[in-house]
């Protein structure tokens, strides 16, 4: 599976050490040039994310050009407008985001998107984590990653870990 990474869903599980997932779970994970200098900023500059790294494997590509209807969609940063317009140039099997706004242009495209909570379903299902509440834990607790009761208890429940 080829995937096109948006910042968010890369920094966030680097940041509580599961960003070996991105080599175990795709065959490939493609990121803009605007998606990895988003990433060095927060890592630079965002005391959460101090000192996180990409991780091993992610290949940096630019669009051709960004798509008309990425160009009007109102609301996406500079490293969503790049990852949607890559996403559909280079045939991407699904776009990684969690960026309410970029999901919904991903979703008008006609891309498969997979989140974080998504990732994490599937890297339990391969056996790459063995549960997904301590990085839930984590994410909350070390990445501000913030994700509602409900949505969380119903993660938990697809993990059967409920």
């Amino acid at each position: 599976m080829i995937v096109v990474a948006d910042t968010s869903v890369l920094i966030n599980l680097c940041r509580v050490g599961q960003g070996a997932l991105f080599q175990q779970l795709f065959q490939e994970v493609v990121i803009p040039p605007e998606v990895a200098a988003e990433f060095a900023r927060l890592a630079s500059n965002a005391p959460r994310f101090a000192g996180v790294k990409l991780p091993d494997g992610v290949r940096q590509q630019s669009p051709t050009a960004l798509l008309p209807a990425v160009r009007a969609a109102v609301g996406l940063d500079a490293g969503e407008a790049a990852a949607l317009s890559l996403a559909v140039e280079i045939h991407a099997d699904a776009v990684l985001i969690d960026e309410r706004r970029g999901y919904e242009v991903a979703v008008q495209l006609g891309l498969r998107t997979l989140g974080i909570l998504g990732i994490l379903l599937r890297a339990k299902s391969a056996g790459f984590v063995p549960a997904v509440q301590a990085v839930l834990d984590a994410l909350q607790r070390d990445a501000g990653f913030w994700i509602s009761e409900s949505l969380r208890k119903q993660v938990l429940n697809l993990a059967g870990e409920n």
